[in-house]
């Protein structure tokens, strides 16, 4: 076996929005598997807001990517070749491959890669990295764990067609709540209310956001499932009841920023309203991934679940395609194809 893998290796700390020279493109043959490891072959990759914050340095909650190291990334691959018992050539795995074309995992990495099998029968390699994967645990957990919804509350979720929103979306119907949608442009407001089930998506592009939360909203927000920050969390704040509780899963306004991340100049409605804001990570429920699969997957299977991906082709495309996430020119689930089986 003689196989080439190219990598997109961090060049450089991104002041704003990555740019082509805080690359590089890097290529080294494939080493065949000792004992214990498992070579795959990377299929698709999952492009997530997260990665930008990895890019930074500074204490997070997970390590930043070091400069010169490969880029870390999601992803579903086949192993090509196996030394380890728990693992065999053909099995489809997903885990933290990284931006490159194969991953050669020693058994030091399999948990920290967090390399599992995955069973094409219940979704296809994009869902497994949609609503079986990352996004879909995400909103799962965000939504039922921090923000405990209960059944007749009015659910608010911005970025509500993104990876995240549509698992919050969905979930939040399916658990009896009335469920609003923030989103930018009229095709991914109507695929909101449509595909996901949202009662109303409001267009924050178009018109007023505050006009819109009044006439969706007539009786408050009871859950606020933040995915962008900025002045969309500062003007649903203002809207919120007593008790309320804010997610805040992510800031997507505010990862390219070169001035320092606006807050929330709206936060004493948290004191009037005895509200409680709570940040979530994902990977705090690690432990439960295997139940919110099991859901998830059985709502898709009854029909009452949509997942959506916008699947990019070519490894080459990284770089731009990546940038699709902080201009909003993604719709859906944003996936690099790095290669077909």
């Amino acid at each position: 076996m003689s196989l080439t893998n190219r990598q997109y290796r961090l060049a450089a700390r991104p002041v704003g929005m990555p740019k082509p020279s805080d690359w590089n493109l890097t290529s080294e043959t494939v080493a065949e598997p000792a004992d214990g490891q498992v070579l795959i072959k990377v299929l698709q990759l999952s492009l997530d807001p997260a990665m930008r914050g990895w890019m930074n340095e500074g204490k997070s909650y997970i390590p930043p990517v070091g400069i010169g190291e490969v880029m870390r990334a999601g992803g579903v691959g086949k192993v090509v070749a196996s030394k380890n018992p728990k693992f065999a050539a053909g099995d489809h795995v997903a885990g933290y491959f990284g931006v490159q074309e194969y991953c050669l995992a020693d058994p030091a990495r399999l948990t920290q890669i967090g390399l599992s099998k995955i069973d094409l029968r219940m979704g296809t390699p994009s869902q497994w990295l949609n609503a079986l994967g990352m996004p879909g645990m995400t909103g799962y957990f965000g939504l039922l764990e921090v923000g405990q919804p209960k059944a007749g509350e009015t659910v608010v979720v911005s970025g509500a067609a993104g990876a995240v929103g549509q698992t919050v979306g969905q979930v939040a119907k399916i658990k009896g709540c009335r469920a609003i949608g923030i989103a930018g442009g009229r095709e991914k407001c109507d695929f909101a209310v449509r595909e996901l089930h949202y009662d109303a998506c409001i267009d924050y592009k178009m018109g007023s956001l505050k006009e819109g939360l009044k006439e969706h909203c007539p009786k408050g927000v009871d859950v606020y499932f933040d995915n962008v920050g900025g002045d969309i969390l500062d003007t649903v704040l203002t809207r919120i009841n007593r008790k309320a509780r804010i997610v805040i899963c992510g800031a997507i306004s505010q990862y390219n920023n070169t001035t320092p991340v606006k807050g929330p100049s709206n936060y004493l409605s948290l004191l009037v309203n005895r509200a409680r804001m709570e940040g979530m990570v994902v990977f705090d429920w690690a432990e439960r991934y295997g139940e919110a699969i099991r859901d998830i997957s059985e709502w898709m299977r009854e029909g009452r679940f949509a997942s959506k991906e916008d699947i990019v082709e070519g490894f080459e495309a990284f770089p731009e395609t990546l940038n699709k996430l902080f201009s909003g020119g993604n719709f859906g689930k944003l996936v690099l194809q790095v290669a077909k089986e």
